[in-house]
């Protein structure tokens, strides 16, 4: 069993108290935004079944969901939407969103735990932790709320351009997605960098 809160004691030991944990979602789909979430967990908090969220069912995501905002500290969550992954690219467009979760939460953390390797300057303490969201209380948390989030969001996409199957695949580039963008083209929110090669190929 990993203990998630591992890396958090290793920095609570330093006296370092109010940590908080960011994730994205969204950052491989051909359309929709990229989602990140923050949050700040109270120390050592119980979340039964916490991991990274795409190792979790749908349900067992959307119970966590709920108890997470409300047994959070502060928790935040921030979108960059497709003509801001084509504007600046999908790593910047990560970070925006990142940043403008960052900046909803209601507590200053006094460490931002961030899944992956990229580091960036959010304005306070950073440490990136490689496969964080399987590792960290807090990262865990926000990926949870980062997909959730997205996830709904591309549900009320599906209504608004059904032709596409976005309740299936959330926008991800699976063979039934290709098909429908062969049929009918790309809708408002694809991301037409991510479509180059595509078109280029057709």
């Amino acid at each position: 069993m990993v203990n998630m809160w591992e890396i958090e004691e290793g920095y609570y030991a330093q006296g370092i108290r109010i940590i908080c944990g960011v994730d994205e979602a969204g950052r491989g789909p051909l359309a929709g935004p990229v989602c990140a979430a923050a949050v700040i967990l109270p120390e050592h908090l119980e979340l039964p079944g916490l991991t990274d969220s795409k190792k979790l069912t749908d349900k067992k995501r959307r119970e966590l969901y709920p108890i997470i905002k409300e047994q959070a500290i502060a928790y935040g969550i921030g979108f960059a939407d497709e003509k801001e992954i084509d504007e600046i690219n999908i790593l910047q467009a990560t970070f925006l969103a990142m940043s403008r979760a960052l900046e909803q939460l209601g507590v200053k953390p006094d460490l931002a735990l961030i899944d992956g390797n990229r580091e960036k300057d959010f304005g306070i303490p950073v440490k990136t932790v490689v496969k964080g969201d399987s590792l960290s209380a807090n990262i865990a948390a926000a990926s949870v709320l980062a997909k959730v989030t997205r996830d709904d969001l591309m549900l009320e996409m599906a209504q608004q351009y059904p032709e596409y199957g976005f309740e299936i695949h959330k926008g991800y580039g699976t063979k039934a997605h290709y098909a429908a963008l062969r049929e009918h083209g790309p809708c408002a929110i694809h991301r037409m960098s991510f479509l180059k090669k595509f078109y280029g190929n057709n």
